[in-house]
């Protein structure tokens, strides 16, 4: 089992405020590698948490930071009910995504910081987290990205800046948040970067590697985890 959490609070570079974030750390004394887990439109949900636990079991210091603080804290929202759509909906439509990069890369620099940590950190998320990871690395030095069924991502492929770094991107064919031709030009704009590896699932929709979701993918969830595990390890040198 990983040990319990411990509270990291991360001050904004914007000099705005600050916000918190759930941690967890490895159960070992060793330096570990850092993952940011970059929430969905859910907030740091017990979803993310649960990830965070996941990881940590694999020996890494999971680092989720609370990315809506700036509308609302401690949004803890889960995918049941039309209400806590509405509101997941209304929270990303508010959200300022450089701002959001902002915060994750000042993130990144508190988790570095923790003791425990071995220098090296990198980046998972998923939905709107998915945007984020790929939005890291564009803008950050973190080490390794790693992007489950991102949004919008195709409102970024012509901005300044290359993807220098390690990134994996998991990608649902039909995703409902994502017409199949925005996918076609993400693909196509990415696929001949050494850097970028992309897979898509077929047959599959948003969210299919969220347990108990509606579109859930045992088959298509353990093949993306199998290859996120071995992305991971090899660029973080976790054994």
């Amino acid at each position: 089992m990983s040990q319990p959490h411990a509270p990291l609070t991360v001050k904004a570079a914007d000099g705005s405020g600050s916000f918190g974030a759930y941690v967890r750390y490895p159960n070992t004394d060793q330096p570990a590698s850092v993952i940011l887990v970059i929430q969905e439109i859910f907030g740091v949900n017990k979803v993310m948490r649960d990830i965070c636990d996941q990881l940590a079991q694999s020996g890494y210091i999971a680092v989720c930071p609370d990315l809506f603080w700036r509308q609302e804290p401690h949004v803890q929202l889960t995918d049941k009910s039309e209400t806590e759509w509405q509101r997941a909906f209304e929270l990303y439509q508010g959200f300022d995504i450089n701002l959001g990069v902002e915060d994750l890369k000042a993130t990144l620099s508190a988790a570095r910081a923790l003791e425990q940590n071995n220098g090296q950190a990198g980046t998972i998320g998923y939905c709107l987290g998915g945007r984020l990871a790929f939005l890291m690395a564009k803008r950050s030095d973190a080490d390794c990205n790693v992007s489950y069924y991102g949004v919008a991502i195709d409102e970024h492929l012509d901005e300044p800046g290359h993807i220098k770094r390690p990134l994996l991107m998991h990608i649902a064919e039909q995703d409902k948040f994502v017409p199949p031709e925005a996918r076609d030009r993400i693909i196509a704009a990415l696929k001949g970067n050494p850097n970028v590896s992309l897979n898509v699932y077929e047959g599959v929709n948003h969210a299919f590697a969220r347990e108990g979701g509606e579109h859930y993918d045992r088959e298509a969830a353990s093949l993306a985890n199998f290859r996120t595990a071995d992305f991971l390890a090899e660029h973080l040198g976790n054994t």
